[in-house]
């Protein structure tokens, strides 16, 4: 019987033999030995008639091997599983009848057991029947210090194997689908990795494809999940063939996988760029989108598919699977039934605002904010009339961030609260510091914004009283700024809470007015005193002093007069905002335009600038 192992064989037969001494033939080693054990045991004839006897009669495969790798003697169990006569077997090299000299580590190992050096060797081959078929065998060889040889034991584990094998099977496939699942995907991704960090002969690269069907869930809620599965099924096999089309080179077909639920991976091993990559999630989304007639009903399903390919090396799968993972919902977001290709760019601003939205509560604790101060101006007469606090946050790793950068991360994960308290508190603090700094100038008035969570999640009334009073600000030296579209939408409690406030004395202004698409009739019923215009309109006012010059959009020119008008009439005030030019400013003074608020006056500055812009 010989072994089908793979890997360089060491010459067993020549390297046993030459050990062994001239003149020794099978039968003397054999009587050698069994002297070798009655001399060392004291045993008598009878107790080694019942060694033979159970030597023979065992159902174990047994031969024993003197020190040159000899059999001396083998039972009838191995010579059946040897395939040749247990008479013919003394004398043959045992290496070579299993296999043991085809890889290096397993012929030294033996060697060194022959030696008397190491204790024990245990092993697995495939050996080849001389009838033709093949087991695979459990190889033991141990020491036999009595009679100065070992003991070779083999047993038959293909039955075992085989049930391992079926039940390996069975846990890392999808019973629905028959294709490999989320453990198997992994197994095989790991290896890849692994593999391209020492392969020389690919091309070093990794790609995947990850999707998800775009309304899957509907399907089993509407037809029912016999149905889901019957559709689940059919998308496997297009993708299977998919996959055998785009078979090439060393790799292979992509290996297909369902990772669970209605999520597929496509894994192309030894990819050679993002164009093999893109083109097959582009087959995939082809394929797909073709009808699929399941018993007589027919659907039609599209996906969303996530691409990624890089460099094998320095990649591991987490980190492949959380860039396939965003991508796929990069592709979700984009409008479904599309492939999208990871950008590590777009990447790092997601990134980036993950890790400020996870330090945005601590921050405020840690005093990272601080707010700077841009000028409200009366365009009557240039007066100073107020200011509108804006917050920075001076993030350790990230620099100054403008409030853009931070705000709607403070709204989505309700930090805004707190961080909206902190900014009003210090805002009325300054403002009042302001006053007793110079009390013989007419007090400035300070314009805070306010997000409508903080009407819905805190008690807004009782904090401005509570900071009114802690600071001693009069009321009417705050002014609250909302969007125009929280303004309007307010009802129930926000409006009741803008209700209390302004009669507490605070000024409510609806800040970028005119971008959103209000009645302007509510106006009248909401507790509003200044109407912020939106910016995009004063952009409209571009002057020059040449012949020809002129608005570069008259509508707008018309849109304000109207929006100013309207204000007075309803006993509203107009603020401007972005004014950047003297022109500007002449022109929104002349329809009657009551403050102005941009760079023509000021950017936004700290508060001790503010102090001297008040002498």
């Amino acid at each position: 019987m010989s072994g089908t192992s793979e890997g360089p064989a060491p010459t067993a037969t020549a390297a046993t033999r030459a050990e062994q001494p001239t003149g020794t033939g099978p039968q003397n080693v054999t009587e050698r030995h069994t002297r070798t054990a009655v001399d060392r045991r004291g045993a008598s004839a009878a107790e080694l008639r019942d060694y033979r006897a159970a030597f023979h009669a065992a159902h174990l495969a047994l031969a024993v091997v003197d020190r040159e790798g000899l059999v001396s003697r083998a039972n009838g169990a191995f010579a059946e599983l040897i395939g040749a006569p247990a008479a013919e077997l003394a004398g043959q090299v045992a290496a070579d009848l299993v296999d043991l000299a085809s890889d290096a580590r397993t012929w030294h190992t033996y060697r060194e057991v022959l030696r008397g050096r190491q204790a024990r060797l245990q092993c697995t081959r495939r050996l080849k029947h001389p009838e033709g078929h093949s087991l695979w065998a459990q190889v033991t060889v141990s020491p036999m210090p009595e009679c100065g040889g070992v003991l070779l034991a083999v047993a038959d584990v293909s039955a075992s194997r085989e049930l391992r094998a079926r039940l390996r099977h069975v846990t890392m496939h999808d019973p629905v689908t028959r294709l490999p699942n989320r453990t198997l995907f992994f197994e095989r991704l790991a290896a890849a990795l692994e593999a391209a960090s020492y392969e020389e002969l690919g091309t070093g690269r990794i790609g995947l494809c990850y999707l998800d069907l775009d309304g899957f869930k509907a399907v089993n809620d509407t037809l029912g999940h016999r149905t889901g599965d019957r559709l689940l099924a059919a998308v496997a096999e297009r993708l299977t063939r998919c996959a055998d089309r785009a078979a090439s080179g060393r790799g292979g077909a992509p290996l297909v996988a369902r990772l669970g639920g209605d999520e597929f991976a496509l894994l192309v091993e030894d990819s050679t760029g993002t164009d093999q990559v893109a083109e097959l999630a582009e087959q995939v989304l082809g394929a797909l989108q073709e009808p699929f007639d399941l018993a007589g009903q027919r659907l039609s399903v599209s996906a969303s598919i996530g691409v990624v390919e890089r460099r094998a090396a320095g990649t591991g799968a987490t980190a492949l699977m959380q860039a396939a993972d965003t991508t796929l919902y990069w592709a979700k977001e984009d409008g479904k039934a599309r492939w999208t290709l990871f950008d590590p760019e777009r990447n790092a601003h997601r990134m980036t605002r993950q890790a400020l939205s996870s330090t945005l509560r601590p921050a405020v604790e840690r005093g990272e904010f601080a707010l700077e101060y841009q000028p409200l101006v009366g365009l009557a007469d240039g007066a100073l009339r107020g200011v509108e606090a804006l917050v920075r946050w001076h993030h350790p790793q990230f620099g100054t961030l403008p409030p853009n950068r931070f705000i709607t991360l403070a709204e989505e994960d309700g930090s805004i609260v707190q961080l909206g308290r902190w900014v009003l508190r210090t805002a009325c603090r300054q403002a009042r510091r302001w006053q007793l700094e110079r009390p013989d100038l007419p007090p400035v008035f300070v314009s805070v914004n306010v997000a409508v969570r903080q009407v819905w999640d805190s008690d807004l009334v009782a904090d401005v009283a509570e900071i009114l009073a802690e600071t001693q600000l009069a009321p009417e030296l705050l002014q609250l700024e909302l969007t125009e579209s929280a303004v309007m939408g307010s009802t129930g409690r926000p409006l009741q809470a803008l209700q209390e406030l302004s009669e507490m004395g605070v000024h409510i202004a609806i800040d970028d007015f005119g971008t959103g698409y209000s009645n302007l009739a509510y106006l009248s019923r909401l507790p509003v005193s200044v109407l912020k215009l939106d910016g995009s309109f004063v952009r409209g006012f571009q002057y020059g002093a040449g012949e020809g010059c002129g608005h570069a959009n008259p509508a707008d020119e018309t849109i304000v007069e109207a929006l100013v008008q309207l204000a007075h009439k309803l006993g509203l005030t107009v603020t401007a905002e972005c004014v950047e030019t003297a022109e500007q400013a002449e022109r929104l003074r002349r329809i009657g335009c009551d403050t102005g608020q941009g760079w023509l006056y000021s950017r936004p500055v700290p508060p001790e600038r503010i102090s001297v812009l008040r002498t």
